[in-house]
This record gives C-alpha cells, sequence and structure tokens, in this order.
C-alpha cells in the first residue's frame, strides 16, 4: 500500500488528514507486515478519520462495522435470509437447501474477508461492543478467514487493511491487543491543531487558528466532564466564519463557548476560570 512512512505523510495530507510520524509510521508498518492497527484515545482526536483517510490515500474502498452495546454475530459477521428461506419452502415441495448464497446476507466482516479488491475494515469503537464480539474478532485477526457452519470457513479473498479504534471505556482482552500494533492519539499540542485547523478551514487567518487552538489547550486543562475534542475545535472556526468574526476577544469566546463545551457545570467552570461575563 505504501513504499514508507514518508509517503504515508504525504498521501494522508493530500487525503486531508494532517499526520505525524508515530501516525505515519504506525499506518506504514500495519502495512507493511500485514497486522491490524488498533488506535487508541480520547473522544473526537482522528481515530476515525484516520481510517477513512487511509482508504482515500491507498484507493480502497471502506467497509466500517460501527460497535454499540448489544452488537452481535447477525449484525456483525453474517445471517440468513429467513424471509427468502420461508418463501423458497412455500414455494416448493422439494427439499431444497437453503443455507447456501442464495440466501447469505454478507454483515460487515464478512464482506470484507470477501471482497476481492483493496479494502479497509474499520471496527469503530471497539469498546463499546460486548466481550463476546471481540471473540469474532479473534478468528478474523488471527488466519483472515471466519467459519459459517452450513458453509464451511471462509478465508480471505484479499486480507484487508484493519482498523480498531477504541475510547478505552474497557480495556479490551489482551488476546485481541497481541494481534494488532498499537497507536496512541491524544490531543494534539497547539501548534499541531493549529495545522490541523488551517487544513480543514482554509480560509480561517493563521493569527486565528492559533487563538483557537491555544484557547483549546486552556480549556481541556481545566477539570471539565468532557474536554473540546479536535473536531470541535475545527466547529469552532468554521464558526468564528459564519459569524464573521476575526478575533477571538472575550466577547466572542463567551458567546461561542457552546460549539465546544456541552455541559453546562462545564460551561460554568470555563467562564469562571477564563475570567468571562455574559453569552
Amino acid at each position: 500500500m505504501f513504499d514508507s512512512p514518508a509517503q504515508v505523510g504525504e498521501r494522508l495530507a493530500a487525503a486531508g488528514y494532517l499526520s505525524d510520524d508515530a501516525i505515519s509510521t504506525s499506518v506504514f508498518l500495519a502495512a507493511a507486515l500485514g497486522r491490524p492497527l488498533l488506535v487508541e484515545g480520547p473522544a473526537g482526536v482522528g481515530k476515525t478519520q484516520l481510517a477513512k483517510a487511509v482508504a482515500r490515500a491507498s484507493g480502497s474502498q471502506l467497509i466500517r462495522l460501527q460497535c454499540y452495546e448489544g452488537l452481535d454475530e447477525a449484525r456483525a459477521l453474517y445471517e440468513w435470509n429467513y424471509k427468502k428461506q420461508l418463501l423458497r419452502i412455500q414455494a416448493t415441495s422439494t427439499d431444497e437447501d437453503i443455507f447456501t448464497e442464495e440466501f447469505l446476507l454478507e454483515r460487515p466482516l464478512l464482506k470484507a474477508i470477501r471482497a476481492d479488491v483493496p479494502t479497509v475494515l474499520l471496527v469503530d469503537e471497539t469498546d463499546k461492543a460486548d466481550v463476546e464480539v471481540e471473540g469474532l474478532l479473534l478468528e478474523l485477526l488471527s488466519d483472515f478467514q471466519v467459519t459459517i457452519p452450513e458453509l464451511g470457513t471462509v478465508s480471505a479473498v484479499r486480507r484487508p487493511y484493519v482498523v480498531l479504534t477504541s475510547n478505552a471505556t474497557r480495556e479490551l482482552s489482551e488476546a485481541l491487543k497481541r494481534r494488532c500494533l498499537y497507536l496512541y492519539i491524544g490531543y494534539p499540542a497547539p501548534e499541531r491543531e493549529r495545522d490541523i485547523v488551517l487544513a480543514q478551514v482554509p480560509t480561517i487567518r493563521a493569527d486565528l487558528a492559533e487563538q483557537l487552538a491555544r484557547t483549546v489547550a486552556t480549556l481541556r486543562g481545566l477539570e471539565l466532564k468532557k474536554a473540546p475534542s479536535v473536531a470541535e475545535t475545527v466547529d469552532w472556526a468554521n464558526t468564528l466564519l459564519a459569524l464573521g468574526r476575526d478575533e477571538l476577544d472575550e466577547a466572542t469566546v463567551a458567546g461561542t463557548l457552546g460549539v465546544v463545551l456541552k455541559h453546562a457545570s462545564d460551561h460554568r467552570r470555563a467562564m469562571k476560570e477564563l475570567g468571562l461575563s455574559g453569552g
């Protein structure tokens, strides 16, 4: 997929994702070694966007499995088209086999395994799924194959590039982690966040992007229920442009703080700590 970490950085930048050395190296090694990449970090730091950018940068299709509590094999791997099977039974008097490809409904994991084109499989927010889902992933990540009792073992036609993301709301199993390379993405330094804002909102002035990045860094230093994400910093930049503001003065901060802080207690704390009034 890539010739070097430097090329990864260049291609990700062309795909709209501002990388750094650690990210570029991890993405390159995952491709070179054929290993899944587990990306962990706070919500909103660009983990999902990284997988999307890798797909764009490599010309691959993106297949996404969004994890949630209660996700099961039927939604993650495959299920049978029971309605179609029932209609076939009713329409024929023969003992026709109704457990064939014709009646199989592919879900993201099986679809990625059977894809014959370059594919990035994104298993998003893995930590939100039940522990049982990790069992499904273990066979997939170990041998890139899945077993369907009625059809047998299905091996990958072409191994997908796998990215798993986690917000670390629960600890993933050691068995799952052993199969992956690991990358932690934290909140960026103000200088890098400024560059991200400039890349995502190219019409904003550099000095205003700098003000935004440093103000958000200050907010993250407070004891908040939820620190502002990078995506919310970008939203704040777009908000200022929409309002025609060219400076992040006290009145502007007070009036637009709700773009980056989504809890009343966080809003009150920020107003107090920043010495703001009104808003």
